[in-house]
């Protein structure tokens, strides 16, 4: 079993940045890829950003050149969002992947004036 912890998230207004950080603890893989999913209301999750322990990266197009995920460690996560649009209001949820996927609990981001 993996647990994860998020930190992170909040009100701010469009064309701010947040940081959200995201700790694994149990059985944890040296090999495993970590990211961040959003859902929004009235929405599917998707796709925001992953990494792989061998830091290869994948960013969806709608954050590409805003968003920055780096892991410092295979049990850490984190996403530098920047120019935050209100689009990007949704709630941001951890993911642990290998061999299963595991998910956090989700942070609040909320992007508005």
């Amino acid at each position: 079993q993996v647990q994860l912890v998020e930190s992170g998230g909040g009100l701010v207004q469009p064309g701010g940045s947040l940081r959200l950080s995201c700790t694994a603890s149990g059985s944890i893989s040296s090999i495993n890829t970590m990211g961040w999913y959003r859902q929004a209301p009235g929405k599917q999750r998707e796709l925001v950003a992953t990494i792989s322990s061998g830091r290869r990266t994948m960013y969806a197009d709608s954050v590409k050149g805003r968003f920055t995920i780096s892991r410092d460690n295979v049990k850490t996560v984190t996403l530098q969002m920047n120019s935050l649009k209100p689009e990007d209001t949704a709630v941001y949820y951890c993911n642990y992947r290998y061999n299963a996927n595991y998910w956090g609990q989700g942070t609040q981001v909320t992007v508005s004036s």
